[in-house]
């Protein structure tokens, strides 16, 4: 999946985070540009939270009745890490793919210095939809590499006790790991919490975490107890071990963490680069269909524009947690 909206919005990243907080943020509903009658809700970035670790971006797309149509459209610089709860979506890409995904599998996409893809829903009329969309930002080691495609559809389980479990769709978890490729020490996990039930989700310290409600209503205590709800973004910083989880009926979590990111990152539109010159060379260059993003597999000259750069320098902001 990608931004659906074709605003201007800049978000800039920052290095570092120092400590335990917990800062309950909530997420926001996002205007869409040309593609409309969609619900999305994003939860990072936050003006005072650009990352955790390498995550930069968190889309809820539902849950809903809608029709998917999104055209071909670049990145760089990232991973997309695509996350279904409820529908199938297929998507196509420059490097061949043409798959459907569906609850359970994990699409990732590694875009490398250039890709472009699509998704539709199946399909041609409105259809149950909802999904969590996200971005991995890519070190210096892998950034400017080659694009590349991959799909898990057994993803590894990790039982917490009194049947709440998690599966680790990134990275690794309470010492069972992902088989997609990361690049970064990061963890990405769906945990599931019976109704009545209390867990302890194990953290590793020297990394920074955050939960984000998926369904039900849990709480966290976090230096005291912390009411999460669907939708919200709780952010943990450093220096925990783990954290206790609550849930008065059945509830779903995604639990986001990593080390803090190497590097300060300049995001704009669907690009993740360092400088406002790599910015705007990206952009030239889709908009001229540089060679840099191929060609979508079964598409024709439809492709999404790139948005007007904003009238101002885009640089780094730290973050203010």
């Amino acid at each position: 999946m990608t931004r659906l909206d074709a605003g201007p919005e800049t978000v800039e990243g920052a290095v570092g985070a120092s400590g335990p907080r917990a800062v309950l943020l909530a997420s926001r509903e996002v205007p869409l540009g040309g593609v409309r009658a969609m619900e999305v809700h994003r939860a990072l970035p936050q003006r005072e939270l650009p990352m955790v670790g390498a995550w930069c971006f968190l889309d809820r797309f539902g849950p809903q009745r809608a029709r998917m149509r999104v055209e071909p459209h670049p990145h760089i610089g990232l991973q997309t890490v695509t996350w279904p709860l409820v529908g199938e979506v297929r998507h196509r890409d420059a490097v061949g793919s043409d798959v459907v995904i569906r609850r359970g599998q994990l699409n990732l996409m590694t875009s490398g210095e250039g890709i472009s893809h699509s998704e539709y829903s199946v399909g041609d009329g409105e259809v149950p939809l909802d999904a969590l969309q996200l971005w991995v930002a890519l070190p210096e080691s892998r950034r400017h590499g080659e694009p590349a495609f991959e799909r898990h559809e057994r993803l590894p389980e990790v039982a917490l006790g009194a049947d709440a479990a998690a599966t680790v769709v990134m990275g690794s978890f309470a010492g069972v790991a992902s088989p997609a490729s990361a690049y970064t020490p990061i963890v990405g996990a769906e945990v599931r919490v019976p109704a009545g039930t209390s867990v302890e989700l194990p953290l590793e310290p020297a990394w920074e975490h955050a939960v984000v409600g998926v369904a039900g209503d849990v709480t966290v205590d976090a230096d005291g107890p912390r009411a999460v709800a669907p939708l919200e973004l709780l952010y943990l910083g450093a220096g925990r071990a783990g954290v206790t989880v609550q849930a008065a009926s059945a509830a779903t979590l995604f639990l986001l963490g990593g080390a803090p990111f190497e590097d300060e990152i300049v995001m704009w539109w669907n690009f993740v680069g360092r400088t406002h010159e790599e910015i705007v060379a990206a952009r030239q260059d889709w908009e001229a269909g540089a060679a840099r993003f191929g060609h979508v597999v079964g598409h024709g000259a439809e492709r999404i524009p790139a948005p007007p750069l904003p009238h101002v320098r885009l640089t780094g902001r730290r973050r203010r947690l």
